[in-house]
């Protein structure tokens, strides 16, 4: 029993000091969830958290979304469905190996109105303006090495009127304060539009003001 419990106690601070390993280097480069740990990402818990971020949102048919970080399209895949038909989905991630799932994902559900896009923000590499009704960051914003300038792409991507869905979690080694979300997105000329969870889980939604 005795070592059974000192293995636990070792394999608890291990886990502890590679999330602060994690937490530390994430601040000096971009690394983002390894598409072999997906597993991580795909679990019920996980599924369940996106549909109560999406069902926040309003999505409806013919929107276009853009879901950015978009990893194995735990997002990507039920805001489709609810986008269709006529609207689309544009999922955007750094890792083609994610890409690649994402796109098996789509084809599996039969689902045709997603597009998978090889980008990052906060680089100057994506330029869309004025396109997209929703966008979602889902524990992504912490990875992101210019998030001013992510912020700015994604505003200027949402039409006026548009929403941004953003969603922390507190044992995720990039996680992201609700004051610091707020701030990083009024900065970029978001308005907080409402708020949920806690601070160990919570999803924070902005919107792009309208024109004039």
């Amino acid at each position: 029993m005795k070592t059974f419990l000192t293995l636990i106690v070792v394999l608890v601070v291990g886990l502890l000091g590679a999330a602060l390993w994690w937490r530390d280097a994430a601040r000096r480069r971009s690394l983002p969830c390894p598409a072999w740990l997906d597993f991580f990402l795909e679990n019920p818990l996980a599924d369940s958290e996106a549909v109560k971020q999406i069902g926040r949102t309003a999505l409806a048919p013919g929107m276009r979304v853009l879901d950015v970080g978009c990893g194995t399209g735990r997002i990507t895949i039920p805001s489709a469905r609810q986008v269709a038909p006529g609207g689309e989905v544009v999922a955007l991630d750094i890792q083609t190996a994610m890409l690649d799932k994402v796109a098996r994902r789509a084809e599996e559900n039969g689902l045709t109105n997603v597009r998978t896009v090889l980008a990052g923000l906060g680089r100057g590499e994506f330029r869309e303006q004025n396109a997209f009704d929703r966008a979602f960051l889902t524990t992504v914003l912490g990875e992101i090495l210019n998030q001013e300038l992510a912020l700015q792409e994604i505003y200027a991507a949402l039409k006026p009127g548009g929403v941004l869905s953003i969603t922390e979690v507190l044992v995720d080694p990039h996680y992201q304060s609700r004051g610091t979300v707020r701030r990083l997105c009024e900065e970029a000329g978001f308005r907080l539009e409402q708020t949920y969870g806690s601070v160990f889980n919570f999803t924070m939604n902005f919107v792009k003001p309208a024109a004039g």
